[in-house]
């Protein structure tokens, strides 16, 4: 069914990967009920949605587009959700979630016309190894954040004290994780990810939380579940003629947001793996319906966002975390399959998933982040024209914490060079465009 032989893994190496890619993203089931509920809604109620997000998002990927990503409730955009649509805007987060929802159709409209699949067709070649190199950058950076190895005390990064355990343990971490992969340990990433918690309990790192049982989490979902459809959701979200300005602004910051964080994920993962082949994508560009993978991927991002709102959680989306599986050789569906029978079982044993701590985890994103750099080797440095645009794609990934906004960094920059160069005429139109809404958007984010 997953074609492990003609995508050159197997069964045991796709479980390794769902396990290490699980580990690498199974913060989310704690810590996106801890934001979201800021803005009113039932812990127990996103704790659940969260779960069942990340399941449906993720089964569809692997089982219609057989690849190895898996889906969650994102990073920043539950941030934006809560912080910028209800504290800032006051939105109701029930008008907040039927935003998401809307967010997530127009997803599904732009995919199912293939303008997301066209968007990545237009981006260069250099572009396209910026963005794989960046993620590593952004993946590692993730990890060194997650462990509060850089801190921002003083108003700048700097190298935190190694005066905690969750420092020593991390680089012990660390460590092991190195010597593991260059030693071509077969599933290094995972091994150092078990016993590294393992190292923590003595140090009091690795320790069960306290989280809500699944019999209270499903009685809280109704107070979530169906929301959206309610007078107090789509039916409050347009009533106000004098806001509705703002709700499509919002609305537009969520969908580029979400969109071209999975472009770029896709990109900085897919091709240079082989999962997104070019021969497949252009056997297929002419043919009605999906049936490259890049077409059913893309599709299963678009539709998870709405899943996920009709639950109760904010934008669902593809996560770079899929690269820790990825790199330890995740090359089918059934990796993302194994990612969501995890999420199953963690509904009943989140008191013990959210034991593994960042500091057991942290290196794993820090390997695969080096391991991804290498995308960097591909593109002319020497060549200012190329190198301009790469740098802000690459670089502006971790500095602005988000794929999007490296993304429209170099989509910016690429544009000024070609024009400088008075080489207009070679910049795709879709590229015209997507540089134009990216403008537009943060030109609209800076007045709200």
């Amino acid at each position: 069914m997953f074609k492990l032989k003609e995508n050159g893994t197997k069964v045991s190496t796709e479980i390794i990967a769902g396990l290490t890619t699980f580990f690498a993203m199974a913060y989310i089931i704690v810590v996106n009920p801890s934001i979201l509920s800021q803005a009113g809604m039932e812990w127990g109620a996103v704790f659940l949605a969260t779960i069942i997000a990340s399941i449906i998002g993720t089964l569809v990927m692997g089982l219609v587009a057989n690849v190895p990503y898996a889906q969650a409730p994102g990073m920043g955009l539950n941030a934006f959700f809560v912080y910028t649509v209800c504290f800032a805007l006051q939105f109701t987060w029930q008008q907040a979630l039927s935003m998401v929802f809307i967010c997530g159709v127009i997803n599904i409209i732009i995919t199912v016309t293939k303008i997301r699949k066209y968007i990545i067709k237009a981006i260069p070649r250099s572009l396209q190894n910026a963005i794989g190199g960046g993620i590593g950058i952004f993946i590692a950076y993730i990890g060194l954040l997650n462990v509060g190895i850089i801190n921002f005390e003083a108003g700048v990064p700097a190298l935190a004290t190694l005066n905690q355990p969750v420092l020593w343990l991390f680089l012990i971490g660390l460590v092991l994780t190195v010597v593991l992969s260059l030693l071509r340990i077969k599933g290094a990433i995972l091994i150092s990810i078990i016993v590294t918690a393992l190292i923590g309990i003595p140090m009091g790192l690795t320790a069960t939380s306290d989280t809500i049982s699944f019999t209270d989490a499903c009685a809280a979902l109704p107070t979530t579940f169906g929301v959206i459809f309610t007078s107090k959701g789509l039916g409050s979200l347009f009533s106000d003629a004098g806001k509705i300005p703002l709700v499509l602004i919002t609305i537009f910051a969520f969908s580029m947001s979400d969109t071209f964080d999975t472009i770029g994920t896709f990109i900085g993962t897919g091709r240079r793996t082989g999962i997104f082949s070019e021969e497949d994508e252009k056997a297929m560009e002419n043919s009605a319906g999906f049936k490259s993978k890049m077409d059913k991927a893309l599709f299963a991002d678009a539709t998870a966002t709405s899943i996920g709102a009709v639950f109760g959680t904010s934008n669902t989306t593809t996560y770079v975390e899929s690269a820790a599986g990825i790199a330890v050789g995740g090359r089918t569906g059934l990796t993302s399959v194994v990612v969501s029978i995890c999420f199953a079982i963690s509904a009943f044993l989140a008191t013990f998933v959210s034991a593994i701590p960042s500091a057991a985890t942290a290196p794993a994103l820090v390997i695969v982040g080096v391991m991804m750099m290498s995308s960097f080797k591909e593109i002319d440095w020497t060549e200012l024209s190329e190198a301009i645009p790469a740098f802000f794609a690459g670089i502006f990934m971790a500095l602005c914490y988000s794929i999007s906004y490296g993304i429209a960094a170099g989509f910016i920059f690429y544009v000024i060079t070609k024009l400088c160069k008075r080489q207009a005429k070679d910049i795709h139109p879709i590229l015209w465009v997507a540089t134009i809404l990216f403008i537009l958007n943060f030109v609209l984010l800076a007045l709200l």
